[in-house]
């Protein structure tokens, strides 16, 4: 059986869940990804600030979530 990978990225935290004063939004990243034609399993409300994440699938199958909690 073959298994799938979930990454994650946190926009907004540094590698210590600190948060950045400076950060790409995750819906800036999300409509950079559909611009470039990526597959999203969910998708961050675009129309909202704040906490969001969207799912996207890599070209393996492998979700990567997005995952912005400031």
């Amino acid at each position: 059986m073959f298994e799938r990978n979930l990454l994650t990225f946190n926009p907004g935290w540094d590698q210590d869940a600190r948060p950045l004063v400076a950060f790409t939004d995750v819906r800036e990243l999300q409509r950079e990804l559909r611009a470039r034609g990526g597959s999203f399993q969910e998708t961050a409300d675009e129309g909202t600030t704040g906490p969001a994440y969207f799912i996207v699938v890599d070209l393996d199958g492998n979700p990567i979530l997005v995952d912005q909690h400031v």
